[in-house]
């Protein structure tokens, strides 16, 4: 039986541009360029750059005007009248308000030129124009070629690529010629491409080295007991071979000297274009106090373009509106409307940006005037929300993805983050100092006796911060460190 009532309740949603408002506050800086560049191109009623003949669009303008949405007209036609005067620019508004001060000539230019570059994969096949290749041998090459990772490695089988071939290219084959093609591959620059695991990788490496005793040695050790090597059975691999201490450390540095990744050779190389870290804030210290500025191009000036507003007089002017007059105001209008918006919308990414970081710059005084990192605080999401009086959420957003230029480095602002914990005097101490000194450690032990983590932990029990096993081996984790038998040295 269907009944139909009414059911009253209040509901919470974020507007469009709210979250539009949200996306630009994570923006970096470099991204929030990009799209500032993308609204510059969809919104002509908005242009950047400061002309004394054009006034800028800015919020003032508007916040006090209650009549702004109100576009309702005496007129008897059923299109709105809009009220011309809300868009047009107050020619008694002072002009040091409409100018930013922060603006540097210096700053117009900041995009970096970058040579064209070669691929990795492209180098390779330029490699194969070396060798003398049938047609049917060149299509299997550059399939092989195309099918090698980022790493250098050839992680499929051969007969899923002789099926591959058959399905995509229409090109009909065997393991046979395949083979015969990947061993061309292997001869390719640089050594160890092409392999289709770290085993062969590394064998193909030594392959590729003068033979000497030691490289002789080495390859005996990884085709013969490979698995014994990455576990660092060293007094079994010198029974096996029957070799001395020496001996094996010197075929083991051989090994060591080769790449796990030989295609990373390629991307590390001079060709390659260096990305670089645009800070979006910068601290100083000026006169034994911080100074804290925002990144210039995080505040662009922006006004409304003189021709939109010489439009909107001329309509404002004309006794006979027309209906494709009123519609092309109405057009006006819209683009004006986008354009407030996103003012207004930079403008709270700005005072959103310098109100959390001049937060956290506070909390973290001690540490940001000396650069010592043992003088970092313990300091939660929570914390600065509180400090500022925002969502949890909205400094999440502005710690995930923005730099900062302190006098000790450019670094992630969520790296200040951490949670405390109390030391053997009670006291609050940051866990990013308790991870500092294990590190220290870790790199000053006995690398033929590394530490297992329980004496990890009681070495810093004795330091005076008793934290458990476990969390030694969480912490070794968050820096990429092994366990103590794969830290031996022999």
């Amino acid at each position: 039986m269907l009944k139909q009532f009414l059911n009253l309740k209040l509901s919470q949603k974020l507007s469009p541009q709210q979250i539009q408002l949200m996306k630009m506050i994570q923006m970096p800086t470099q991204a929030f360029e990009q799209r500032l560049k993308e609204e510059l191109v969809e919104n002509p009623a908005l242009e950047s750059g400061r002309d004394e003949e054009q006034e800028l669009y800015e919020k003032d303008e508007f916040d006090n005007n209650e009549e702004y949405d109100d576009l309702v007209g005496s007129d008897n036609i059923e299109t709105d009248e809009i009220n011309i005067d809300e868009y047009l620019s107050n020619d008694e508004t002072p002009e040091y308000k409409l100018q930013a001060n922060n603006y540097s000539d210096d700053d117009d230019d900041r995009e970096i030129p970058f040579a064209a570059q070669t691929t990795f994969h492209q180098d390779l096949l330029n490699q194969l124009d070396t060798f003398l290749l049938t047609e049917e041998e060149r299509n299997i090459a550059e399939f092989l070629v195309g099918s090698i990772d980022d790493d250098g490695y050839l992680r499929r089988d051969v007969q899923d690529i002789v099926d591959d071939m058959a399905f995509t290219q229409g090109i009909y084959t065997d393991e046979k010629a395949v083979e015969k093609m990947l061993h061309i591959i292997y001869d390719l620059d640089p050594p160890g491409v092409g392999a289709r695991n770290l085993h062969e990788c590394l064998l193909l490496q030594l392959r590729h080295k003068t033979p000497t005793e030691y490289i002789a040695l080495a390859i005996n050790i990884i085709e013969n007991e490979f698995d014994a090597f990455i576990k660092k059975h060293y007094e079994k691999l010198m029974l096996t071979f029957e070799i001395s201490k020496e001996q094996l450390k010197k075929a083991i540095e051989e090994i060591e000297k080769l790449n796990p990744k030989p295609g990373g050779t390629f991307d590390s190389s001079s060709s390659r274009s260096i990305e670089q870290i645009v800070p979006d804030f910068i601290i100083r210290i000026v006169d034994g106090e911080l100074e804290l500025t925002l990144n210039s191009r995080n505040a662009p000036s922006l006004h409304v373009s003189k021709d939109y507003q010489e439009m909107l007089q001329t309509y404002k002017d004309s006794k006979d509106k027309s209906n494709s007059q009123k519609d092309a105001v109405m057009f006006i209008k819209q683009k004006l409307d986008s354009a407030k918006w996103f003012i207004d919308a930079i403008l709270q990414r700005q005072e959103t940006l310098y109100v959390t970081m001049n937060a956290i710059m506070h909390f973290q005084q001690e540490y940001f005037l000396d650069g010592e990192e043992t003088k970092l605080k313990p300091m939660i999401l929570k914390d600065i929300a509180d400090m500022v009086g925002m969502d949890i959420s909205t400094v999440s957003r502005v710690a995930s993805s923005k730099y900062v230029e302190t006098p000790y480095g450019t670094k992630l602002i969520k790296e200040y983050f951490s949670e405390s914990m109390k030391n053997d005097q009670g006291e609050d101490v940051s866990t990013l100092e308790i991870k500092k000194i294990l590190k220290t450690i870790i790199e000053e032990e006995d690398k033929h006796k590394p530490l297992p983590d329980d004496q990890l932990a009681e070495i810093l029990k004795e330091k005076g911060y008793p934290i458990a096993r476990r969390t030694i081996a969480k912490y070794r984790d968050l820096f990429d460190i092994p366990v103590a038998r794969m830290r031996k040295k022999i």
